[in-house]
């Protein structure tokens, strides 16, 4: 929202710098996003004259100009544009001007003609964001005259408006607020408002969606350009003149905060209606484009159509035009709700929009119609009609009860019922009844006010928060299950940081395809689109999604991980997910080889994680999708999560040409079994003793299989089992093709003394008997 500093001395005659009106400004609340400088302060740019104007001989879009800039002789000047005509007045920059962009002018040929200088639109002088053509001076300016003293320095506010302070989206309203903070009396402009006259058989509003509509008559406009002032003022706040009718209104918008429309009265059919349009109507808006309107979007129609779509953008076909004469200013004040619904699903937004997005002061409403009516006769000329017609009514004021007992006990400072009142006084409230308890009415533009809490923030807002004392009155919260919950994941996320991998954080929404592999979702009542259709089920899609991003960009080694909510139909919870991809260890110069990240990988920072408590990882032997090859993960007997290695067909759809490897568990589930009572033992006092025995089994038997079965011996003396070796021959010329070889270490100790060779021998005995009998395996000896 920009401001200009003197448009908003129109009605309060605050005189400080920029720099201190941004000071009392971040006091009220209102945050200052920048400062800028407009005018043009710029030396050697004059007002010219053009006297004649020449087809270029050696280009077809070129003219050659003969301009009177005030000098004894006329200048030549070669010009693209074609806006102008001979006896305009237009800014030239003569040979020396350095224009806003270090931009200098010098005298020099274009396409063989000598151009002795420069003629400017807005946009070159920064004086407008855009513009079309040069800018066409007032017929009255003085050739020679600088462009500085036509365009004078102003200096131009940028504010960043929070949602529930609409009244700040106008320059009376933000001088209110300068009025509240400094004490200085705010002029409001009072336009003579006409009587009213009911509009029944000429406008009928709906139940919903408009409470007052309101519309006027003026006959016999002459619509042009705008005089200078209104050109200026529009500017300064970031808007092109479109003719004088259309830039009043947009005037008073920014001047009044409130919208309104003027329709050409000869193009309306009938009667207006404000209505809920059918599903798939057309309405053409000004904006040239042609819109398919959804179910229930308000409009404003005539007998032939719409004509307008409430609260965002008027119709192309009832726009005012320079041939209008007479036309219907529409001032009225529409559902906030209606207006953002429609204006997010057609992706159409405007100053009008946006401010009935957040609500307009229905008191207001008949004000900015005379306010404009004013300035119309005053700038287009014509008549209008003495009544207004008016459908709909003003809402009631909202009243609020304030105790004054309560803001001292809540704000913690001496105030007296006097300076309470006075507060809420100048913020605009009228107080209705006095006492230790009084009644505020509140105004139209501050409907955000609705319960006592809000006039006491008002009380401290005006008195200054800076004065309340600080006071450090926190008695200590025993911790809560829910800061258990959180220091449980945060030493996750720091141990996987630890180990190098990167924390990711992704959107909770993905499609219903990405869904679909991990159970029921929730499906989304009004998605943005179908790749944000559903709720996650699970943390993995968001992984790949950014997985994929980064091996876009060329990144040889990821490893990522993600803490995060996950919901279904049955409600949500948190989860950890990890993703790994691409080298593990890069060849180096100093020896060592490439080697990708593999399953072991993923596996050992698994244990790693839970290392303080007893693990288990059981293979599954029907993997689901997409899941190629996976393992349960088992904590004191509870599982709590899957590992594994996701298919080929997901590794080439994202661009990986490395295993993908993956892992998702329920930190709810793993933060339950890990608080299971942990057995510890004393350090050992005796050494171990190993054996290592090797033996060749089927290819299709897992090591699971062989570990379970040794551990099911239940060997008093067994403290360890480690697989260290894995063969396998595919062309069989070791061992036979569908074999393979393990080699596995066995230690034995015992608690109380030294084991003699003979006890250990006959333990590993035992073990390889049951191997070679349950499991059918060859010892090689």
């Amino acid at each position: 929202m920009k401001i200009s500093i003197n448009w908003l001395r129109d009605y309060v005659d605050c005189q400080l710098l920029a720099s201190e009106l941004e000071t009392l400004l971040r006091r009220a609340g209102l945050e200052v996003a920048g400062i800028d400088q407009r005018g043009a302060a710029i030396d050697n740019v004059v007002a010219a004259e053009i006297l004649e104007s020449t087809q270029h001989p050696n280009a077809d879009r070129l003219s050659v100009c003969k301009v009177n800039d005030g000098s004894p002789e006329p200048r030549q000047i070669v010009c693209g544009a074609k806006n102008y005509k001979v006896g305009d007045k237009v800014p030239l920059a003569l040979p020396g001007a350095v224009l806003p962009g270090d931009f200098k002018i010098k005298t020099g040929k274009l396409r063989g003609v000598e151009s002795e200088g420069m003629m400017c639109s807005a946009k070159e002088l920064r004086l407008a964001e855009d513009s079309e053509g040069l800018l066409i001076l007032p017929p009255e300016t003085a050739p020679g005259t600088p462009i500085k003293d036509l365009f004078p320095a102003e200096t131009i506010l940028e504010l960043e408006i929070t949602p529930n302070r609409s009244d700040w989206l106008s320059h009376l309203g933000v001088a209110r607020e300068i009025g509240v903070f400094t004490g200085l009396p705010v002029k409001a402009p009072e336009p003579e408002l006409p009587p009213t006259a009911s509009a029944e058989g000429q406008v009928r509003i709906p139940g919903e969606g408009c409470h007052l509509y309101t519309l006027r008559r003026i006959s016999g406009v002459k619509v042009g350009p705008s005089p200078q002032w209104l050109r200026d003022r529009l500017a300064a706040v970031g808007l092109r003149s479109v003719n004088n009718v259309v830039d009043v209104t947009n005037y008073v918008l920014f001047e009044l905060g409130q919208p309104l429309h003027a329709f050409d009265a000869a193009k309306i059919s009938g009667s207006l209606q404000v209505r809920a349009a059918s599903e798939g109507e057309a309405f053409r808006a000004l904006d040239g484009r042609e819109y398919k309107l959804p179910t229930g979007s308000l409009v404003i129609a005539d007998d032939n159509g719409p004509v307008a779509l409430a609260g965002v953008m008027g119709g192309e076909g009832s726009g005012v035009t320079e041939s209008t004469t007479d036309i219907l200013l529409e001032s009225a004040v529409f559902d906030p709700s209606s207006v953002r619904r429609v204006s997010r699903a057609l992706g159409l937004f405007s100053d009008s929009s946006y401010r009935f997005e957040r609500g307009v002061d229905p008191e207001g409403v008949a004000i900015a119609s005379a306010r404009a009516v004013e300035l119309i006769l005053q700038v287009a000329g014509g008549t209008a009609e003495q009544t207004i017609l008016v459908t709909g009514k003003c809402p009631e004021r909202g009243k609020v009860s304030l105790r004054h007992a309560h803001v001292r006990d809540l704000l913690g400072i001496a105030l007296t019922n006097a300076e309470i009142e006075s507060a809420l006084a100048r913020v605009g409230l009228e107080k209705l009844a006095a006492g230790d308890e009084t009644r505020w009415s509140i105004p139209g533009y501050r409907r955000e006010l609705r319960r006592e809490a809000d006039l006491i923030e008002e009380v401290a807002r005006v008195m200054g928060i800076e004065k309340i004392p600080s006071r450090a009155q926190g008695p200590f919260a025993a911790s809560s299950d829910a800061d258990a919950a959180y220091d449980f994941a945060m030493n996750l996320r720091r141990s996987l940081a630890g180990m190098g991998f990167h924390e990711a954080r992704t959107s909770t929404l993905v499609s219903a395809a990405d869904a679909s592999h991990f159970g029921e979702a929730v499906a989304l009542k009004n998605p943005f689109g179908e790749d944000q259709s559903q709720l996650r089920n699970s943390l993995v899609p968001g992984l790949l999604a950014a997985l994929r991003r980064n091996l876009d960009q060329g990144a040889k080694s990821i490893a990522l991980f993600e803490c995060g909510r996950v919901f279904d139909p049955g409600g949500e919870g948190q989860r950890l997910a990890i993703v790994l991809t691409g080298e593990r260890h890069e060849s180096s110069w100093r020896g060592g080889t490439e080697r990708s990240w593999d399953v072991f990988d993923l596996t050992g920072a698994v244990r790693q994680l839970a290392s303080l408590h007893e693990q288990d990882i059981v293979p599954t032997l029907a993997p689901v999708a997409p899941f190629g090859a996976c393992a349960d993960l088992f904590l004191h007997g509870k599982k709590i999560g899957v590992v594994g290695q996701l298919t080929p067909a997901v590794a080439r759809d994202i661009g990986a040409s490395t295993p993908l490897l993956c892992a998702e568990f329920d930190i709810a589930l793993w933060r339950a079994a890990a608080f299971t009572k942990t057995q510890v033992a004393t350090l050992a006092k005796f050494p171990g003793s190993a054996r290592d025995i090797a033996f060749v089994a089927p290819l299709a038997l897992p090591y699971g299989e062989v570990r379970s079965l040794i551990d099911s011996l239940k060997e008093p003396l067994l403290e360890s089992i480690r697989l260290f070796d894995l063969f396998t021959d595919p062309k069989g010329e070791k061992i036979p093709s569908d074999k393979k070889s393990m080699a596995i270490s066995l230690t034995f100790r015992s608690p109380e003394r030294t084991l003699t060779a003979v006890e250990v021998q006959a333990a590993a005995d035992r073990i390889k008997l049951a191997l070679r009998e349950k499991l059918s395996v060859d010892f090689r000896e």
